[in-house]
């Protein structure tokens, strides 16, 4: 009972996260990385701590692309593989879920978002395969990667100070432990 309560709140939390994705924002400043360090740290499930993100990672993106176009792009499986790295940051969070340790993940998290995505971007070609382009990709991201750390932190802070909150006022969800 206690982790189908636990998986039920924490679900409902990453959905309506995910669904802010559609919501006009600063370039960046989105959900996803918040998502799945919050996924990997409290779906016990290793199977599902992938699973439900990145499903609706997946159904937001599908209907950005409905609404404007924007949903699939060139490097979304770099994203997605960025997902699951965090994700796994995410397990090393489990039982230590302190203010300290979820800014540290949060910004390990945008980082490694940074480096998987923009690397991604270099791979497909866009900048060119020339001495120098990698380097480019990174430079030419540096001003979203502003957006990316300040949503990052703003989610992480939503997701597990909800967390928290809803915890300490339902501790029923709490009871059996982890």
């Amino acid at each position: 009972m206690f982790q189908d309560n636990m998986t039920r709140v924490v679900t409902l939390l990453v959905v309506v996260a995910a669904l802010t994705r559609l919501l006009p924002h600063p370039m960046n400043f989105s959900p996803i990385g918040a998502i799945a360090l919050f996924g990997g740290c409290y779906i016990s499930n290793k199977r599902l701590a992938f699973l439900l993100p990145i499903s609706v990672m997946l159904l937001s993106d599908v209907l950005l692309q409905l609404i404007n176009g924007t949903g699939f792009h060139p490097t979304i499986l770099w994203v997605y593989g960025s997902f699951a790295v965090i994700t796994t940051l995410g397990f090393f969070l489990r039982g230590r879920e302190g203010r300290q340790t979820v800014l540290v993940g949060s910004l390990m998290g945008s980082v490694l978002f940074f480096l998987i995505t923009n690397f991604g971007q270099w791979a497909t070609g866009y900048y060119g395969y020339e001495a120098g382009s990698l380097t480019t990709s990174y430079v030419q991201a540096i001003p979203f990667f502003r957006g990316t750390i300040l949503g990052d932190l703003f989610y992480n802070g939503l997701l597990f100070g909800s967390f928290a909150v809803i915890k300490w006022r339902y501790p029923m969800l709490v009871k059996a432990g982890r």
